[in-house]
């Protein structure tokens, strides 16, 4: 009889650099305070720091590696997103790197994926993935923006909300019904009939716009593949699902590791509040819950070569980590108490990153309507 082969959840050595290295470069060169200055600036992010993300290889982590990329699974990106969460990390890196990576390797041919991915993954061009439409409809599936054909071209009409990156991307992916189903096309975000606004957003280190189309004309190879798209995009929404929870875990451990610091040095009547029995429960409460986050997360990622396994672990792992973050963050907050709660203590911006990212992708409540139907129930 065959013996079962052994899974080792144990991280490689390739990921452990990966971890140390991204901490110690976010440490050095973002931090906190930095954080702080990108978000209150009109671009949002560093076009330096864009650079250095794009030598170290991150742009491209995921991206092939006849495409100038690294070529690495999920659990790597999931190591990098979640460094990457500790320090609230801003930028369009989650649009481009993430959401527009994906898109493409999954859909587009082979001429388009040579064409498309090599600046994403050296930095030179910022891609966006305009999906939504409404708030609280996270279904990628049947979307009101329409594409038609007109001669040798696609007439494109309608707006997307929500749209992460869309006031820094160059290269917008759009979802839009067509007569042969759901298609994908790429944008030149300098187009005429094109308008792009921010909105605004909760969390200002994630900067979000709307698009609308007024007849945008674009050529007939703009579309991504052939064929009905729904799938794949569904597909894509769930790994990036995955990859935002594992985001959210790195937030959440951060909380729990200010909280438990200020406990230990915040002393009142005499002692360290960390020594009061009510606190302690608090923090061991918030380690529990960063747990949970951090094991639905790691075994998501393991999964996503499986399409059963995933349909369950995906919204498994994002209700479960956006709920721990945004519970985390208000206790991370309450136990710094009056001092959190001001504009200059670091506790909000977590806080409103949590909050924002709990609707990213759908809402607890719409992840485990899918896990509901992914079991059958």
């Amino acid at each position: 009889m065959a013996e079962t082969p052994v899974v080792s959840f144990a991280p490689t050595e390739e990921q452990e650099l990966i971890r140390s290295t991204a901490r110690q470069y976010l440490e050095d060169r973002v931090g906190l305070a930095r954080v702080r200055e990108l978000m209150m600036s009109d671009e949002g992010f560093d076009a330096v720091l864009w650079k250095e993300m794009a030598d170290m290889g991150w742009l491209g982590l995921i991206v092939a590696e006849e495409h100038g990329g690294s070529g690495l699974s999920p659990i790597e990106m999931g190591v990098l997103l979640e460094e990457m969460g500790r320090l609230v990390t801003p930028g369009p890196f989650f649009a481009s790197a993430v959401l527009a990576t994906m898109v493409i390797q999954e859909l587009a041919t082979t001429a388009q994926q040579a064409d498309l991915l090599p600046p994403l993954a050296t930095g030179e061009s910022i891609g966006a993935l305009a999906v939504f439409e409404s708030p609280r409809r996270w279904a990628p599936d049947e979307p009101i923006t329409r594409g038609r054909r007109d001669g040798e071209s696609w007439i494109l009409s309608g707006t997307k909300r929500a749209v992460l990156g869309g006031t820094d991307a160059d290269a917008l992916l759009v979802t839009a019904s067509t007569d042969e189903g759901v298609g994908v096309f790429v944008v030149d975000a300098v187009t005429s009939g094109l308008s792009i606004e921010a909105e605004p957003v909760l969390d200002p280190t994630r900067r979000q716009a709307s698009l609308t189309f007024d007849s945008v004309r674009v050529g007939a190879d703009a579309r991504l593949g052939s064929g009905d798209a729904t799938e794949t995009l569904r597909r894509v929404m769930s790994i990036a699902s995955l990859y935002l929870a594992a985001e959210q875990v790195g937030g959440a451990q951060r909380c729990l590791e200010m909280s438990v610091d200020y406990a230990k040095t915040r002393y009142q009547f005499g002692r360290p509040i960390g020594s009061y029995q009510s606190i302690k429960h608090r923090c061991a409460n918030m380690l529990m819950k960063v747990e949970h986050a951090k094991s639905a997360a790691f075994y998501a990622a393991r999964v996503t070569d499986e399409p059963a396994e995933l349909a369950v672990a995906a919204p498994m792992a994002a209700s479960v980590s956006s709920e721990s973050y945004v519970w985390v963050a208000g206790e991370n907050i309450q136990i710094h108490g009056g001092i959190g709660f001001t504009w200059e203590h670091d506790a909000h911006i977590y806080f409103k990153r949590a909050k924002a990212s709990s609707l990213l992708f759908g809402d607890p409540r719409y992840q485990r309507d899918l896990l509901g139907r992914a079991l059958g129930i």
